[in-house]
């Protein structure tokens, strides 16, 4: 009797990396029932928390980014190496069927050991520049799978390369599709700025002192900020001395209903934020994280271009941020029509089929090979 398919996600290391991998789970859980689906990656907690409260299985196997030292250089080895080896012997004692790695440096030593043994493996790039890891093993994986059709670009012809679009959380599908269906009812206009852990200093630290200046733009205006983990009580103080009333929290756990019923939004510009942005339809102000200027920049302007969001670089600032988000705002917040026409043109943008599109990729990619083998 066959064994049930055993899918393994390799990766995340950020929400944003392992957010479209859940996604893809749940969907390939509704496409083949028996299968069993293991995320293996490095033992972060929060990874663990996630997977586990998704109802997947989480497994830790070593990695390490590439080293900003050469003082670093030997963990960088030493951990990858042991991941490597890990990663190979999980995936023979476990009888993994395929493999899908969901970017990052954290998914090289599984991505490399399922190339050894010969699985069929699919890549994810959510960026519209894909990461090192992309691009070095693109050529030895059996397909990528593009958030973004200007990806296509940076690989050679010769990379099997599909543009699926980001997969956002199913939340964010399922008011997608009922926001089609739904009348729209009058209601407190909100503007949401979306922090997090790494990389909400800057925008915590000036978004009070922007909204300072906007005092008498903010009628009629509910403000919530995700100030993100160890910065609540330093941004909750920020509001109370600019003397702005906002809701501020460490982390929006429901943010999908929230963003559905927002009005803008103040962010980074990661490919999965953005996949979820355009679902929810809502106009940005985007503020590409600056250690990650490299790809999020070119995201945010994919989404400039495309009329559904403005831009602030960071980089690029002559004048404090505040300054920046005083002249973006003050834009914004007053000019309705200019908003609706960003959301619809954010709207546009919106690829609620890309965790099935990605689904059946992988589904078929996992059969054929297994065909091929039999035959």
């Amino acid at each position: 009797m066959p064994r049930s398919p055993h899918i393994v996600f390799a990766g995340g290391s950020s929400p944003g990396r392992l957010y479209p991998g859940l996604a893809i789970a749940a969907h390939l859980m509704q496409r083949i029932p028996d299968a069993t689906i293991t995320f293996i990656g490095g033992d972060r907690p929060q990874d663990r928390h996630l997977v586990r409260a998704a109802g997947f299985k989480f497994a830790g196997v070593p990695s390490r980014a590439e080293p900003e030292s050469l003082l670093k250089a030997v963990r960088f080895v030493t951990d990858n190496v042991a991941g490597y080896w890990a990663a190979r012997w999980f995936l023979k004692e476990r009888h993994a069927t395929t493999l899908i790695g969901l970017g990052s440096a954290s998914c090289a030593p599984a991505v490399r050991a399922a190339v050894s043994r010969g699985l069929p493996t699919v890549m994810l790039e959510r960026d519209v520049v894909p990461g090192r890891v992309t691009r070095w093993l693109a050529r030895s994986v059996t397909t990528v799978c593009a958030g973004f059709s200007e990806t296509r670009g940076y690989f050679p012809s010769a990379v099997s390369l599909t543009v699926t679009g980001n997969p956002a959380r199913p939340a964010f599908e399922h008011l997608y599709r009922a926001s089609r269906l739904a009348e729209s009812s009058p209601r407190e206009k909100r503007l949401v700025i979306i922090g997090g852990t790494a990389g909400a200093g800057s925008i915590n630290e000036h978004m009070p002192l922007a909204l300072a200046r906007l005092r008498d733009r903010l009628a009629g205006w509910q403000i919530v900020h995700q100030a993100g983990e160890g910065q609540l009580q330093q941004t909750v103080a920020r509001y109370q001395v600019a003397g702005i009333d906002a809701l501020v929290v460490a982390f929006i756990d429901e943010i999908a209903p929230v963003l559905f019923a927002s009005d803008l939004v103040v962010c980074r510009s990661g490919g999965t934020t953005l996949a979820e942005l355009a679902l929810a339809s809502v106009p940005a102000i985007l503020v590409p994280y600056p250690p990650a200027m490299d790809y999020q920049l070119v995201n945010a302007e994919v989404f400039s271009a495309a009329g559904a969001a403005t831009v602030i670089d960071e980089t690029d600032l002559d004048s404090p941020l505040a300054d920046a988000f005083v002249e973006h705002l003050d834009a914004l917040l007053t000019d309705e029509t200019r908003r609706h026409q960003m959301a619809a043109n954010m709207r546009r943008l919106a690829r609620p089929g890309a965790a099935a599109n990605i689904t059946n990729i992988i589904y078929e990619t996992m059969f054929n090979t297994a065909a091929r083998f039999a035959a």
